[in-house]
């Protein structure tokens, strides 16, 4: 028999696992619990990616967001091609700038440029618990990192030795860089994340039939605009730039399963020319995937909530199992097919 205090802490114990179970699990079953595998009918499926898996998580892969920018002058980019998530917004002159999204263990071997933090894309990165590198940043976003005691900050200013600088085929500030290894080698001093973040829902896509490319129009005729143009053999979308295949510094293309467009609040809110974008509520969406578009909204509560999608039903979309890049817009009319 417990005693009193025996009894307090074992009630204890049962209500954290039981609240475990339920933020690892809510609105998605095929999310592991730590150290409480699901029943063997339930399909195994990694949280970020979708990918099936053979055994059950033990723990959430610990996630890496690293800043890499866009101008023409950057050209080709690095490790974008690897990045399991990358979102896209525009910073000063209406020029893109990514977010992307690498699990822990993913062997990329060169990421950059590696640019300056913003204060939006903080909310982005918390919402997975990840570690979040850059180069500096704004005001706005440096005082921000100090302030919400939940982005875990690793700065090439003050911990360069996760990053190095290419001084001989790059100038700056278009030559600094990162690796997985090195991402990797900076967990301890930064320290591993405990947020127990949800996953999409997810499954394995097959073509619809249809076939449109979604372009993202930033500016009419600009050097920036994209176009994702679908292929039914791969069932999955190349970025394009112009007439070509946007490549990366190994000669890839970046590929995508799920192309997201969401629109937001824009506004431009100094001299510089620096924006702020709204990250939370909710706002217009489509996703693209299997050659077909659903429209909806997306909706993130807090700022540390996950970014999900839904359609007109009000039913969370499921995504195709691989990588998604998600174009943040200030008006949905800015992409087109």
């Amino acid at each position: 028999m417990l005693g009193g205090l025996g009894a307090v802490a074992f009630l204890t114990l049962v209500a954290s696992a039981f609240f475990l179970h339920k933020s690892f699990n809510a609105k998605n079953d095929s999310l592991t619990v730590i150290g409480q595998p699901m029943p063997s009918t339930v399909e195994n499926r990694n949280p970020l990616t979708g990918a099936k898996l053979d055994a059950p998580l033990l723990e959430l892969p610990q996630v890496f967001a690293v800043m890499v920018e866009n101008s023409y002058e950057a050209w080709p980019l690095s490790g974008l091609d690897q990045a399991f998530l990358v979102i896209e917004a525009p910073v000063e002159g209406n020029i893109p700038r990514f977010i992307s999204f690498f699990e822990q263990g993913t062997d990329v071997k060169k990421i950059g440029p590696v640019r300056s933090a913003r204060p939006y894309y903080l909310d982005w990165a918390d919402e997975l618990g990840a570690i979040y590198a850059h180069v500096g940043g704004s005001p706005e976003a440096l005082d921000l990192i100090k302030a919400n005691g939940t982005t875990k900050d690793l700065n090439q200013f003050f911990q360069s030795e996760y990053f190095w600088r290419d001084e001989v085929n790059r100038f700056a500030p278009h030559n600094v860089y990162t690796s997985g290894k090195l991402l990797s080698d900076a967990v301890d001093e930064v320290h591993r994340s405990t947020k127990l973040y949800d996953s999409w829902k997810f499954a394995d896509g097959a073509p619809s039939g249809e076939a449109l490319s979604p372009v993202i129009n930033w500016a009419s005729g600009s050097v920036y605009d994209v176009t994702w143009k679908y292929d039914a053999t791969m069932n999955a979308y190349t970025r394009t730039q112009g007439k070509d295949a946007v490549k990366t510094s190994s000669g890839a293309n970046i590929v995508a399963g799920n192309v997201v467009a969401i629109s937001s609040d824009i506004t431009v809110v100094d001299e510089t020319g620096r924006r702020h974008i709204r990250t939370t509520g909710e706002g217009d969406a489509v996703v693209y995937e299997n050659g077909t578009k659903i429209a909806g909204t997306w909706k993130k509560p807090t700022r540390t909530d996950r970014l999900k999608f839904f359609d007109k039903d009000d039913q969370e979309i499921v995504l195709n199992a691989g990588k998604t890049w998600i174009e943040v817009v200030p008006d949905i009319t800015a992409v087109t097919e």
